[in-house]
Formats: C-alpha cells, sequence, structure tokens
C-alpha cells in the first residue's frame, strides 16, 4: 500500500462531515465518505512545529523537547526516526511538498532531508510573499491584512503557494505511476493559516449575513489568567493594528469578527478545492485501490470562542484536529479497476451531504499517527518507548489506533471512580501542553521561547472532561514540577461542551491529578 499524508494547517474541524452546516467541503466529505472519521483527535500541542516535530516522530513534546522553533530534536533531545524516516528504510520512496516539517531549525533548515525524504522537499516559490503587502485595502493601497480575498492574476507569479503544492503532488502521482514505485507522498496545505489569503471568488459562498460569532464570545469569568492566549501575531496584521484594540483580552468589534470568520470559511473552501484535485489525480493515475489516505491538521485555531482568536492554548477549539483514513478494502470496499472513487466536486454547485463511512468517538492523539500507519501500510509497528527514551532511535508514545477502526461504539465500562464525581470512563486520554512565560498575559505569552518558559499548562482529555494544570516549569533541566500548581481547569463535556465554565476550585481534584500523574509516567 502507497500513504498519501495530507497535512493542513491550522484546520480547526469545520467541514461538512463534522457536522458544519454553513462551510462547503464536498471534496473532504466525499474523502469521509470512503473514511474512518476520529470525532475526538487532538494535537499535543496547539502551535505548528512542536506539534508537527511531535506526530513525525511519534513523541510527545516533552521528549522532543521542542516547545517553540528554535531547536532541532535530533541535535536537542534524541536522534528519534520519523515516520517517514521508517517507511524509507522500509523501501518506499518518501517525498514532501509544502509545509509538513516547518521550516527552519527545527527541522534543520531541510526539512529533515536526507534522514525522512528520498529527494530534497519541495516548498512552492511564492511562499516567500505570504507575509508580503499583497492585500488590496478599501484605500486602493496594498497591505499586510489578516482578511486577504485576492484576485489570483494579480499575485506574484499569478498563483498561490497551496494552487502550486497541488500541481507538483499530482505531478510526482504521476512519476511514482511510471516509475512503478511505492511511495509515502506528505502533502502540506498552507491555508487556512493566517494570513487569510485566498481566491476572492470564495467569499460570494459565504454572505455576511450568513455568518455568526461564536457562541461563547467574553473572556469566561472563571479562566486562569495563566490560560489566556493573547492572539499577539493577528494583532500584528494591518487591519487589525489599525483597530486599536486593547492588550490582552480585546474584544474584537463584531462586524470584524463576522469578517475573520468569513474569510476562514472561504479559506477552507479553497482548501477544499485543493484536496479535491488532489485525489482526483490519484484516481487519474489509477492508485485509489492501492494508496491509504490519512487527512489531518496541525492544530486547531480559536474564531472568537472565549474571546480569543488563533491557536496558542488548551483548549478544544485550540487542540482539537479532524482526522480521518481511507484505506481500501478496509474502511470501503475495492472499487474495480478504473472505477472513480474521488471524481472533482465543485464546491460552488455541490451540496452533497455525504456522511462518513465510520465515524468513531473514541478520544485519539496525532501522536499516534506513526504507529497506526505502519500497521495499516502492514509494516511492524515500532515498539512502545520506555518511560526515558532520549536514547531509543526507533520507539513511538503513541499506540496505533486501528483497533478502533471497527470498535463498536457501545458504552465503555466506568471503572475510574472518584467520590466527588462518581465513576469515569477509563480508556486513554489524550494530552495536550502549553507552555507560558508568565501567570499574566504577555507580549510573548503565545509564543515564549523555551528560556523564557516558566510556566506548562498540562490538559488532559477524555471523553467526559478537559482537565488542566498549569504548573512550575523549569527550562533548564526541562523540568515540571506538580507540586507547583499555578492554576487548573475543569470543564465537563456533557454540561459544557464549549468548556466556558471552570468547576476546578469548587471541585476536590486529587483524583484528576493522580490519574494525568499516572498516563504521564507511562
Amino acid at each position: 500500500m502507497n500513504v498519501l499524508l495530507i497535512v493542513v494547517d491550522d484546520l480547526r474541524p469545520v467541514l461538512g462531515c463534522y457536522g458544519d452546516k454553513l462551510v462547503k467541503s464536498p471534496n473532504i466529505d466525499q474523502l469521509a465518505s470512503q473514511s474512518v472519521v476520529f470525532s475526538n483527535a487532538y494535537a499535543q500541542q496547539a502551535i505548528c512545529a512542536p506539534s508537527r516535530v511531535s506526530f513525525l516522530t511519534g513523541r510527545r513534546p516533552d521528549t522532543t523537547r521542542l516547545y517553540d522553533f528554535y531547536s532541532y530534536w535530533r541535535v536537542h533531545a534524541g536522534n528519534y526516526s520519523t515516520m517517514p524516516q521508517y517507511f524509507k528504510e522500509n523501501g518506499y520512496t518518501t517525498l514532501s511538498v509544502g509545509k509538513v516539517f516547518h521550516p527552519g531549525v527545527s527541522s534543520n533548515y531541510r526539512d529533515d532531508y536526507p534522514y525522512s525524504w528520498s529527494i530534497p522537499p519541495f516548498h512552492p516559490s511564492t511562499e516567500k510573499y505570504e507575509n508580503d503587502k499583497t492585500c488590496k485595502g478599501k484605500d486602493g493601497k496594498l497591505h499586510a491584512n489578516l482578511v486577504c480575498p485576492v484576485d489570483v492574476t494579480e499575485m506574484p507569479s499569478g498563483t498561490l503557494p497551496d494552487i502550486q503544492s497541488t500541481e507538483e503532488a499530482i505531478r510526482l502521482l504521476n512519476v511514482m505511476k511510471t516509475n512503478k514505485q511505492k511511495f509515502f507522498l506528505a502533502v502540506g496545505y498552507h491555508k487556512p493559516h493566517i494570513p487569510l489569503r485566498y481566491p476572492q471568488e470564495f467569499l460570494k459562498l459565504y454572505p455576511l449575513e450568513n455568518i455568526t460569532l461564536a457562541p461563547d464570545p467574553w473572556v469566561p469569568a472563571k479562566l486562569p489568567s495563566v490560560a489566556y492566549n493573547p492572539w499577539t501575531d493577528i494583532r500584528r496584521r494591518d487591519d487589525v493594528e489599525a483597530l486599536n484594540v486593547s492588550f490582552p483580552y480585546g474584544p474584537l468589534p463584531d462586524d470584524f469578527q463576522r469578517q475573520i470568520h468569513q474569510s476562514y470559511y472561504a479559506a477552507v473552501s479553497y482548501l477544499d478545492t485543493q484536496v479535491g484535485l488532489l485525489l482526483n489525480a490519484l484516481d487519474d493515475v489509477g492508485l485509489s485501490n492501492s494508496t491509504i489516505v490519512v487527512f489531518t491538521a496541525d492544530h486547531g485555531w480559536s474564531l472568537g470562542e472565549h474571546g480569543e482568536w488563533a491557536k496558542y492554548s488548551n483548549f478544544d477549539v485550540a487542540t482539537r484536529v479532524p482526522l480521518m483514513f481511507y484505506v481500501p478494502g478496509m474502511t470501503t470496499s475495492s472499487a474495480s479497476q478504473g472505477e472513480t472513487i474521488f471524481p472533482y466536486l465543485d464546491p460552488f454547485s455541490h451540496v452533497l451531504g455525504l456522511v462518513p463511512q465510520g465515524q468513531s468517538k473514541k478520544v485519539v492523539e496525532l501522536v499516534s499517527l506513526f504507529s497506526t500507519l505502519a500497521e495499516l501500510a502492514g509494516l511492524q509497528v515500532p515498539p512502545v518507548c520506555p518511560e526515558t527514551s532520549f536514547h531509543v532511535a526507533l520507539c513511538t508514545e503513541g499506540a496505533s489506533i486501528v483497533r478502533y477502526f471497527n470498535a463498536s461504539e457501545k458504552k465503555v465500562e466506568k471503572d475510574g471512580c472518584d467520590d466527588a464525581y462518581g465513576c469515569f470512563n477509563e480508556e486513554p486520554p489524550a494530552f495536550s501542553q502549553y507552555p507560558r512565560p508568565a501567570d499574566t498575559p504577555q507580549w510573548n505569552s503565545d509564543k515564549p521561547r523555551l528560556k523564557d518558559i516558566r510556566i506548562m499548562g498540562y490538559s488532559m482529555r477524555t471523553v467526559d472532561y478537559r482537565y488542566t494544570v498549569w504548573v512550575r516549569f523549569n527550562p533548564d533541566n526541562f523540568s515540571a514540577d506538580f507540586e507547583d500548581v499555578h492554576a487548573g481547569e475543569l470543564y465537563m463535556v456533557e454540561t459544557d461542551p464549549n468548556q466556558d465554565y471552570n468547576i476546578y476550585n469548587n471541585t476536590s481534584h486529587g483524583f484528576f491529578l493522580k490519574k494525568m500523574l499516572g498516563f504521564l509516567k507511562h
């Protein structure tokens, strides 16, 4: 089996297949209709480089020791094998297109080539213009805006990075077919990462009068200040800067919030067309029957919930990601030769309402991707890491989730019991974490450098609750002191799905802390 891994930047599950009623995402929904879809999948840290290095190595951020953008795990933590490297060592041609590893120091300026990839990774030539002044303002001048619908013909080279990535991925599929090589192709799309720069015609899909704001646009009364992310990256955009919004809590004016929502959705539909073209090409080269397709994102993105924007937090809106697996003959019966599985669907004319082939509510983590894909491809699943694994080149900290593919969703026995709160589901939780420089929001709260980290928020998500503790952290020896708790959060999913009412201070939480420490140890 070949592997096509599609990784999207900053995509929360605003997709038709995840129940979103507004979005137009027919191509991704079509993929979901042939896939097993996980509705409770979480990233290990809601920021690009740490999340990507985590799921590509199968290790958590405390093991990669990457919480910012400024270190390369092979030098700084341990010489860990990556998922593409493992496939390469098992006879696959491994290919990277677009943003797969985060570029820069954290992947040794070469996207971990030559360890992970058979040929040097492809980056679109127009990527360098992403943050330039390319957005036409009302004044007719060009700005570096957050909200940035564009006429593609006026863009540098008359294209956009994701369009170039799709073209290159399709070219590589044709080469692989001609050479009859088994491949692991990773394609990383930029949108809907900011700036929200996309072809302007996608705005037509989302008239402003149809756009609603977040159901909870206020900062929750009992939210510890350390938990809040002050969205400094969007404040630096020209159009947001012009609003002169107060730091750290804002808020942004409602009409501008609507524009952000509108452009985020438009960027998702633009992304959907690129995914559609790529999957259609897989059909065209006759490889849909012999290729596993995985679709996911590095983390989510807040759209005004809790008065927050962007990622940089432990809330579901920042950590929850789409995750689906198309496995020919497993998630869907094998198609006959030449049958089209992924016809391209135009979001301007297709409203299919396709439902996922199989949907799992099991709580899963991106760190499980490595072992899951190895198992699906029929490779030996890498061993589970020992408690300390800095010296172990090949092991993973995320168990394969293939066991959930056909699992029935019957209620699991509730055998974790607590006097105050009754009994909870005992299945493995998902862990996320986020560093902070101080107890109150600072200009570097969203992206503190390692040397400035003083507090680490460890967060445990089960089907029943999200429990987070913010503890003292020493960046010199990477140690967290769970005896020194600065703040805590506890949200019950059933009664508080949006995580607005923190009941940490009116709860005995010894049970939760004990459970968290037990899991973190193993």
